[in-house]
């Protein structure tokens, strides 16, 4: 198991450059990657994120990466921005006329006027880059995978929670066709009571509507399913791959399974113990939500 969460630094220098990445990732539904590097670099975007998919399977992922070249670096001119640049000045120039001519200064400022030349982006500064990246990506799933054995063990302590309850709840389902008996028999008795009649309880009727309503309130297949999600909950647990979306699938089953229990009858001892295992769950929901 993994988390979501975590923090991954890789460096890599030689004579001519230093490459430093740093990666900061945080839970998300899916992975999304949001890359901050130098414009010059944005040729091999697609090349760093694929090589983060291949890690990664879910979460958002900021990337900072940073160089520094000590050799000399080539510049190109983007000619095409600043002709554009140049004949929007002449246009305005003319269609307000006015006077001045165009600043060097001004014009070198420019946003992404000056760019590195492709050429200059040698295969070792690459490489460089790509290697810096991977030893970030080690010490990242290092500290998810961390972060994921003390989520796993909080999920089991939360597991274990709720079982403490299910002896309870089915100890109480026991006695609820005797609660229901009881509470028809004094209902009906003081009906007639206060009507003065004579008709006597008819028990045979009695407990066919106790059966009736018993079935109805019955928990039984509820508590088993229970049982049963909770069992494969730390069998995926217990797994390699991805899990994450599996496990928010099986919380929401536990609470269906809580709330019809709580739902289906009026013993108050057995209401308070699925109200207790619906907090319960209410926390597993919210570190599942950290699980890759």
């Amino acid at each position: 198991m993994k988390s979501m969460t975590g923090y991954g630094r890789g460096s890599v220098s030689s004579e001519n450059f230093s490459v430093t990445v740093e990666l900061k990732t945080v839970n998300n539904r899916f992975l999304d990657i949001n890359l901050r590097m130098p414009y010059e670099l944005q040729s091999v975007e697609a090349e760093l994120k694929k090589i983060i998919t291949h890690r990664l399977s879910r979460g958002r992922v900021d990337v900072n990466l940073q160089t520094e070249r000590t050799e000399e670096v080539v510049y190109e001119l983007n000619r095409p921005l600043i002709a554009g640049y140049l004949n929007a000045l002449k246009q305005m120039q003319e269609e307000f006329s006015l006077s001045g001519e165009p600043d060097l200064n001004v014009i070198a400022r420019l946003p992404n006027v000056l760019q590195t030349a492709k050429t200059d982006l040698s295969e070792e500064f690459l490489e460089g880059i790509k290697n810096a990246l991977v030893l970030a990506l080690h010490e990242l799933e290092n500290m998810r995978e961390m972060e994921g054995q003390i989520l796993k063990a909080e999920l089991e302590t939360l597991l274990d929670a709720i079982e403490h309850f299910l002896p309870l709840i089915e100890a109480e389902s026991e006695n609820v066709a005797e609660e229901y008996r009881q509470r028809l028999t004094k209902r009906i008795s003081e009906m007639l009571a206060k009507s003065d009649s004579q008709i006597e309880l008819d028990q045979a009727r009695l407990a066919q509507e106790v059966a009736f309503l018993s079935d109805r309130s019955d928990i039984s297949e509820e508590i088993q399913r229970l049982k049963s999600h909770l069992e494969q909950f730390r069998q995926i647990m217990g797994e390699e791959k991805e899990i994450g979306k599996r496990l928010d699938f099986l919380t929401q089953e536990l609470n269906r399974e809580a709330n019809t229990i709580a739902s289906k009858t009026q013993n108050l001892t057995i209401k308070e113990a699925a109200l207790s295992i619906k907090s319960t769950i209410e926390k597993i929901r919210e570190q599942v939500q950290n699980v890759e």
